[in-house]
């Protein structure tokens, strides 16, 4: 029984080793302060651009590789089929077959490190009528992996699909070499 006993608290001492003796921040020296580490650098000048330390893109997935692009004017995105009723902007959409129309009106993120010209408006349109609108997510073709795992809808399809959890339901439509993300609320 000892043995079991000792030969456990010798693991777990084995275990908690790299923890007990994590390294600790080395002193400054004189050549330490002429050249700043890379990270540190990187982050001042994140700093610097926008005026606050801010959101920062995950360590290993790179930062945007161009600059955000996307039409200004209102285009008619697809047709899509919700299968349930939903809500869009907080208002009831009935279930049923809806034209996806972009606006040019841009929806003002709060996100910080966001773009203005790829968050906007959709309308969803039923009879000539809009029956319902919704912020979108404009994601350039070449950044959809940093955003989406999943696989893409065809170009000129699109997808619907209720998310984990059934709270809420994602139009995802490829047009143009953007996807365009609309999530639903459950109704």
């Amino acid at each position: 029984m000892k043995k079991f006993v000792i030969a456990g608290a010798l693991a777990t001492a084995v275990a908690l080793a790299p923890v007990a003796f994590a390294q600790t921040p080395a002193t400054t020296t004189q050549t330490d302060t002429a050249k700043p580490k890379a990270k540190t650098a990187k982050k001042a000048a994140d700093q610097t651009s926008t005026g606050t330390a801010g959101h920062t893109a995950p360590k290993d997935q790179p930062a945007t590789t161009e600059a955000p692009t996307a039409t200004d004017s209102a285009m008619t995105l697809g047709t899509v089929h919700l299968p349930k009723g939903l809500k869009a902007d907080g208002k009831d959409l009935a279930a049923g077959t809806y034209t996806v129309r972009l606006t040019a009106d841009e929806a003002k993120p709060d996100a910080k490190g966001s773009s203005e010209v790829l968050e906007r408006w959709v309308e969803f349109v039923k009879g000539g009528q809009v029956a319902g609108r919704e912020v979108v997510s404009i994601v350039p073709n070449t950044e959809t992996k940093l955003v989406q795992k999943d696989t893409p809808p065809k170009p000129g399809a699109s997808k619907v699909e209720t998310l984990k959890g059934g709270d809420y339901t994602r139009v995802w439509i490829n047009k143009g070499g953007n996807y365009y993300l609309i999530h639903l609320a459950a109704g």
